[in-house]
């Protein structure tokens, strides 16, 4: 409850502060709307931007469900071989150096302006969260556990399973969380470079014809998406390791 006061009582705050800059300053309105005009546009255009948002969120969760099944297939497999580790794991860290940005217009070639593309891209944005924390989780059992289950009889197969990969839950909880947050920054890059709907296409026409209005709306959506996904990842993190501590609020 503490932090849903708190979290109202930061945005009446940007709000304000908003609506004062407008006010004060006398900015013309398609250079920074204010929160008024933005909030007629929300109700007026609802059926518009829900549209859009909607095809959003489908990239959004395809991306992430792709994207953490990918990173933890990958860290399963570091974990799991030594081999793995030395020729996978320098190509994986490398190819962070190649920004999402520039490899959308590639996606879009190969796999169309539709649906998967933004999956692709949103997913390759997770993928690298997802598989960093996971393996650096699995890297990082405790030695005492993993001695005790070799005494007990345990193989490299029941280590993994059953001491390794629980001990790296929280870990893998963490990048959860990362990758809900950044999800959202993949799908819309991909409808940037080329899409006929979603968030990223309805901000890029509204910006074309100086709606500037429509497109403040469009990322005020896009934000609360965000949030709500990050609040549905720290929910099912919780879920995964009660035992672990909560993180600070």
């Amino acid at each position: 409850m503490a932090r849903l006061v708190r979290t109202g009582l930061t945005l009446a705050g940007l709000v304000a502060a908003w609506a004062a800059l407008v006010t004060v300053t006398g900015v013309p309105a398609y250079l920074l709307p204010g929160p008024d005009r933005v909030a007629r546009v929300l109700v007026d255009r609802a059926d518009v931007i829900a549209r859009h948002a909607g095809i959003t969120l489908v990239e959004i969760l395809l991306g992430l469900a792709v994207g953490v099944i990918a990173g933890t297939a990958l860290a399963l497999a570091l974990a799991a071989s030594a081999g793995a580790r030395r020729w996978l794991l320098p190509l994986v860290i490398g190819s962070q150096a190649i920004p999402v940005f520039a490899i959308a217009p590639l996606l879009v070639l190969w796999l169309g302006y539709g649906l998967a593309s933004k999956v692709a891209a949103a997913a390759l944005i997770i993928f690298f969260p997802v598989a960093v924390t996971l393996h650096q989780g699995l890297a990082r059992a405790e030695r005492d556990w993993l001695d005790a289950a070799r005494c007990l009889g345990a193989g490299r197969g029941s280590l993994l399973w059953r001491v390794r990969l629980p001990a790296a839950l929280p870990a893998f909880g963490q990048g959860l969380r990362l990758a809900a947050a950044v999800a959202p920054i993949g799908a819309v890059i991909g409808e940037w470079v080329g899409a006929g709907a979603g968030l990223g296409y309805l901000m890029l026409q509204a910006n074309a014809r100086m709606q500037i209005d429509l497109m403040f709306a469009a990322l005020i959506v896009l934000i609360v998406m965000a949030v709500l996904l990050h609040a549905a990842a720290d929910r099912l993190a919780d879920f995964l390791t009660p035992w672990a501590p909560a993180p600070q609020p």
